[in-house]
């Protein structure tokens, strides 16, 4: 995968730290589409709108779409408490480059020396030993 897509209704600075790992991890461009939420967004007949967001104008999700190279860089946004259109030019030969510095299905796979084994028989969730 060149591209990784993450729509979300997560914001904030950590899980922008969270598209930066995924982008250096899987060595792929990152980019999140956050949804941004106001108070005004919110159907007149919302139930208890006056009382839980009295400010019309308050942001209950600030968004926070962005656009993250393979090394981990934002290179646009965070696009955080506004509407728009978020443009970046993607270079997918970056992500060649970024593979190579971090291979996590080449060299690290060692089936000579790991397995998965998966033991289908009915298992107890607890176990009590005296």
């Amino acid at each position: 995968m060149d591209i990784y897509i993450a729509p979300t209704y997560d914001s904030g600075d950590r899980w922008i730290h969270t598209l930066q790992h995924i982008a250096r991890e899987g060595g792929c461009w990152v980019l999140g589409a956050g949804n941004v939420l106001r108070t005004s967004d919110l159907p007149a007949d919302f139930p208890e709108a006056d009382r839980l967001y009295p400010d019309r104008e308050e942001w209950i999700n600030s968004g926070d779409s962005t656009v993250i190279s393979p090394a981990g860089k934002i290179v646009a946004g965070p696009l955080r408490k506004e509407t728009g259109l978020l443009l970046a030019d993607i270079d997918v030969s970056e992500v060649n480059a970024a593979r190579c510095s971090l291979d996590i299905v080449g060299h690290y796979a060692r089936p000579d020396l790991f397995s998965l084994q998966v033991n289908t028989r009915q298992q107890r969730p607890v176990s009590f030993n005296e």
